[in-house]
């Protein structure tokens, strides 16, 4: 788990701004779950034999016996809170999306914590393949208004429950003759989900899976229909996508359509194997799982951790330090008392300000003032008290000249306007 220091803030702050704001045009309307679910949420939900189940879920029991878990991944928990509300009454498709801190006991890497933050989308009630391509749809388009560009979409079918029947038999027919090439972590998936060996990182694996089947030779027609339908949306929305028939998700609710979103490689540049930057899919099955028949249901999560580290290898100056307008100096205890209110209205009018009260000396703070790039300083002393004035100091010319305390606002907006005017001319 890590801090977000003030100087990364700023980029985490920009791209859940950005993307909160692409989401909500869209018209999905916020949703905030609980941090700590029912334990059974996840383990119905996500699945017993996935990895996040096996090794990274957080579980704790209570005092009185209960046994609860840190939420892994946001999309039970809302379908959890669909059902628990009675939102199947409301106008369907219910459009969720969320924005928080999600936990997975996982081996840290570049971009990837035990405590992440993700943001979703939940397109619930809809079962049609135009929900799919509306997922994605947004999902992109969160991410390019964030500020990333050359972005991949990776997508597959894993078909229906009828369909991996079919498939499943034939991969671990196909498995069992490869057994001794599988990692040990595969062999042991090969017998409680076989589908997650397609998913390895492991290059033993990867190897053997080159002449694996295809799911997509085992989809029956309405799946098949179902794929085509997506990708014919997805080609009149002008958004280029792969066929990748070895794109599986790590989660068990999944059924049909499933995605990644990557950043496209540099030249001579290879991705790892952690690089996406948002995934998704259908869920229809989810439903059932938690107790209720099928809905259909579609989202995807984008990992804001692994969105702020791509924005800053694309563009390392996209986010920069900006200066305090102002800073407010005083000197003595009387210009002291008065300093706090008038930094409050300054603020008021809208200036980004500074200050360092704690200090007596006026050298020391105008040493501050220079060291945070503020363009004017603001004296404030016993005299300027007295007569109710104020000196506005420019530090890039060192002049500075005493004001009325009453007229300084439209000083400093006229100021203010003038360096604006100075700064487009450049």
């Amino acid at each position: 788990m890590h801090d977000i220091l003030p100087e990364d803030a700023r980029w985490y702050l920009h791209v859940r701004s950005r993307m909160q704001e692409t989401i909500e045009g869209h018209g999905f309307g916020r949703i905030d779950t609980p941090l700590l679910e029912d334990e059974q949420v996840f383990t119905k939900g996500v699945g017993a034999a996935t990895d996040i189940i096996e090794k990274e879920l957080y579980t704790l029991r209570t005092k009185g016996g209960d046994k609860l878990a840190l939420r892994p991944e946001g999309t039970a928990p809302i379908v959890r809170a669909y059902l628990q509300h009675g939102m199947k009454t409301l106008t369907q498709p219910v459009r969720l999306y969320y924005d928080g801190q999600m936990f997975r006991h996982e081996r840290p890497q570049k971009g990837r914590y035990r405590q992440m933050w993700q943001m979703g989308i939940e397109i619930l009630g809809e079962k049609d393949a135009v929900s799919d391509a509306e997922a994605i749809l947004v999902t992109m388009n969160a991410l390019k208004e964030a500020g990333l560009k050359n972005l991949s979409l990776q997508i597959n079918s894993i078909g229906s429950r009828e369909s991996r029947l079919g498939y499943v038999k034939a991969l671990k027919n196909f498995l069992r003759k490869r057994h001794g090439e599988l990692a040990p972590a595969d062999k042991k998936r090969l017998t409680s989900n076989p589908l997650r060996v397609l998913d390895s990182k492991d290059e033993r694996t990867q190897r053997a899976l080159s002449d694996a089947p295809e799911i997509l030779d085992y989809l029956n027609e309405s799946d098949r229909i179902h794929l085509r339908s997506v990708l014919e949306y997805l080609e009149e929305l002008d958004i280029p996508y792969l066929v990748n028939p070895r794109l599986v998700r790590g989660l068990d609710y999944y059924s049909r359509t499933v995605f990644e979103v990557w950043p496209e490689p540099q030249e001579g540049e290879t991705l790892s194997a952690q690089a996406a930057l948002a995934a998704g899919g259908r869920y229809d099955d989810l439903f059932r799982l938690l107790g209720s028949k099928a809905i259909g249901a579609v989202g995807s999560a984008i990992g804001i951790d692994r969105v702020v580290t791509a924005l800053k290898e694309q563009e390392p100056d996209f986010i920069t330090y900006e200066a305090p307008q102002i800073f407010l100096a005083q000197l003595g205890e009387q210009a002291k008392k008065k300093a706090l209110p008038l930094y409050d209205e300054l603020r008021s009018a809208g200036y980004s300000i500074r200050g360092s009260f704690g200090r007596s000396s006026i050298k020391s703070q105008l040493r501050i003032a220079d060291k945070v790039g503020a363009p004017y300083v603001i004296i404030l002393g016993q005299k300027e008290v007295a007569d109710n004035t104020v000196i506005i100091r420019s530090m890039k010319r060192g002049t500075q000249n005493t004001v009325k305390r009453d007229v300084l606002i439209r000083e400093l907006g006229r100021r203010m306007k003038r360096r604006q005017k100075a700064k487009k001319k450049k």
